[in-house]
């Protein structure tokens, strides 16, 4: 287990250019360089979102989330869950999908959430109410399959 871990949600236009330099690296280190998944990361939904941003002691982001709200023409959702190699692991993982869930429920009660997950962590996100919807789709080279939480 990571000791002293800080859980801080930001709107985009919170970041500063270092943090959100820092914040678009991690994702890219593991989204894009890691798993070796070339796809568009800067989709342009960032603004919207809130971000959580989980870092150890010395100021280090760990792991990551984004999640909006839902909107007359937009459900809501969680996205870009990401732990870095230092949390694995340590259930870190399952403290952010937490944090990220009851952040949506305090702040767009009874709205249902979609996440598009890795297949292989459907059984992971099973575990927090998410009901796969679908058939497995491909997502930067990573089969991915649609999920609710209703």
């Amino acid at each position: 287990m990571i000791a002293d871990l800080t859980f801080t949600w930001q709107r985009f236009s919170d970041f500063d250019i270092a943090s959100l330099y820092a914040m678009l690296r991690f994702r890219q280190d593991v989204f894009i360089v890691e798993q070796q998944s070339p796809y568009p990361d800067l989709d342009g939904l960032d603004p919207d979102c809130h971000h959580l941003l989980v870092r150890d002691v010395d100021g280090n982001l760990v792991a990551y989330l984004r999640a909006r709200g839902a909107t007359s023409d937009s459900h809501a959702f969680i996205g870009r869950i990401v732990v870095g190699p230092a949390g694995r692991g340590t259930g870190l993982g399952r403290r952010l999908v937490a944090e990220g869930l009851s952040f949506m429920d305090a702040t767009y009660p009874g709205h249902p959430i979609e996440i598009g997950a890795q297949q292989h962590l459907a059984d992971f996100y099973a575990g927090f109410g998410f009901v796969t919807d679908g058939a497995p789709y491909d997502d930067g080279g990573i089969p991915h399959v649609t999920m609710w939480r209703r």
